[in-house]
């Protein structure tokens, strides 16, 4: 039975994909009001004339991108988190360590797109905010999923924050000694109050 990831993408969805690729990536590193739809399509290779065959409004365009970051971000989440668990460490310290990399912490055009925008979400016209608050709640979904038994019922959310926070934190440093120290402060805390003993796997 041919699923749709068997079915090649026609031209038209190939140069869809290719504009929401550099506009995740712009999003992150220039932030929503640093993004042009100009400066998309040239980077894209595409002429500006063509941005409305895709998408009705420079909103649409957000919204999609900060869904396109999202699905990227936990995909790059994922293998970091799989590289863990396969030395063996358990889930919750795999994602906190793979979320609070140094890595991370330098990948801002191909991080988590909460990390890179959540002060900006409330600002934004209504569909941009739907979308960005979706990957706000797939974040603390995906904590929830790890977390280990016992943990009060709130621990997710508050923990989500802390992820979220340190990355901005630090990025804010710089990636330098300051910015990782953030970085290994917030990795101890969590794993001190919710991880059990285990030696820190290397990034």
């Amino acid at each position: 039975m041919n699923t749709s990831a068997d079915i090649p993408m026609s031209r038209k969805e190939q140069t869809h994909e290719r504009i929401l690729e550099v506009a995740a990536r712009a999003i992150r590193r220039s932030g929503y009001h640093g993004v042009g739809v100009a400066d998309i399509m040239k980077q894209a290779g595409l002429t500006h004339g063509g941005f409305y065959a895709h998408f009705p409004s420079r909103d649409a365009l957000l919204a999609e991108a900060v869904e396109y970051a999202g699905r990227a971000s936990a995909t790059n989440i994922a293998q970091g988190t799989a590289l863990r668990r396969a030395k063996g460490v358990d889930p919750f310290r795999a994602l906190v360590e793979s979320y609070l990399s140094e890595q991370h912490l330098n990948a801002t055009e191909c991080g988590c797109p909460i990390a890179a925008l959540a002060s900006e979400i409330p600002r934004q016209a209504e569909n941009v905010r739907t979308a960005s608050t979706q990957r706000v709640q797939s974040l603390v979904e995906l904590v929830q999923q790890v977390l280990p038994a016992g943990a009060a019922p709130d621990s997710a959310p508050a923990v989500a924050s802390t992820l979220v926070g340190a990355v901005q934190l630090a990025r804010a440093l710089g990636a330098n000694a300051q910015g990782r120290a953030v970085l290994e402060a917030s990795r101890n805390m969590l794993l001190n109050t919710f991880g059990r003993p285990q030696a820190t796997a290397s990034d």
